[in-house]
């Protein structure tokens, strides 16, 4: 029976779906732990040439002294660019501008943002063509939106000195002025951003259950009660999201200050009176070619950002715990 032709090709055709399924069976098993891999794998490619070798790159420039028309001469310099940076003037000017600055913007952007967020919460006319007119400053670029804050801002026939001058004020020089240019830059940060995050105030409100909102109804609150009880406690965390947003942004400020100085945008006015850390890098590093000293500066900006990121993780963490 074992030699007979059925008995040969039922032993081979039990082998081999045996073997094929054994085969089968490890490349599935393969292919489950493999794919997650292969479909990340591009971020991560992108995310180490584009931003972990030029951080690492901008490190090792940092400690040598380097210069943009000679990169090919370098000279071992240890931690001298960021003593010398650090016991600068101009670099703390530029970073008390840049936190001034960004503390101008952030907070009324932020509380304009979410006011025009509550009143779009409501049943509102026309709700899809407001939210479409918030977001056309985010879409506008920095060099038009830029140029149209010069002209309003300009010394002679600007439209914001005239209105002073029409209400009796002295006309101000917004570009000369310390708290005046930084003030003008800030406002064109707010004027460009405070319909994004409006929108994400939006999208937040628009998560919170109505059983919240019906309840402290029931209970007798008007809307501003419904809105310091009800709506500001849910929005914490996105509120907590914008901050931290809005920080990095203030951090890394650049095109607005240096399109509205014009010739001395580099230089923040005539007195580095809003340069802020973006400017200082680019004039160290692309106007005087001090490649090492600016490399200083990205480092120094980046630590800054290291402990905002930390202060928001504290932070995140503390508000998952509170009620």
């Amino acid at each position: 029976p074992g030699s007979s032709p059925g008995a040969a090709r039922g032993a081979h055709g039990r082998g081999a779906p045996a073997g094929a399924g054994s085969w089968r069976s490890r490349l599935y098993r393969w292919d489950m732990k493999a794919s997650p891999y292969a479909f990340v794998s591009p971020f991560f490619v992108l995310f180490a040439a584009f931003t972990l070798v030029p951080l690492l790159y901008t490190a090792w420039y940092s400690l040598h002294h380097v210069q943009l028309s000679a990169l090919d001469h370098q000279s071992w310099a240890g931690l001298d660019n960021y003593k010398n940076l650090w016991s600068s003037d101009f670099f703390w000017n530029a970073l008390r501008n840049t936190l001034t600055i960004g503390v101008i913007s952030t907070v009324p952007q932020l509380l304009a943002a979410l006011g025009l967020a509550h009143l779009l919460n409501y049943r509102l006319r026309g709700s899809t063509a407001w939210r479409v007119v918030m977001l056309t400053p985010y879409a506008t670029s920095v060099a038009a939106a830029t140029l149209v804050f010069t002209l309003l801002y300009s010394w002679d026939g600007g439209m914001v000195n005239w209105i002073l001058h029409f209400f009796g004020a002295d006309p101000v020089n917004w570009r000369e002025s310390d708290w005046g240019s930084r003030c003008a830059v800030s406002s064109i940060v707010i004027w460009r951003w405070t319909g994004y995050n409006a929108l994400i105030y939006l999208a937040a409100m628009q998560a919170i259950p109505t059983d919240l909102y019906e309840s402290a109804a029931i209970d007798g609150a008007n809307r501003w009660q419904q809105f310091r009880h009800v709506t500001i406690p849910q929005l914490r965390p996105t509120i907590l999201f914008t901050v931290v947003v809005s920080t990095i942004g203030a951090t890394q400020l650049f095109g607005e200050p240096l399109l509205f100085g014009g010739v001395s945008g580099s230089k923040g006015g005539s007195e580095h009176q809003y340069q802020t850390l973006g400017l200082y890098m680019y004039d160290q590093g692309w106007i005087i070619g001090n490649l090492g000293k600016a490399s200083a500066i990205a480092w120094s900006m980046f630590l800054i950002l290291l402990v905002v990121a930390a202060v928001n993780l504290l932070l995140t963490r503390r508000l998952r715990k509170s009620p």
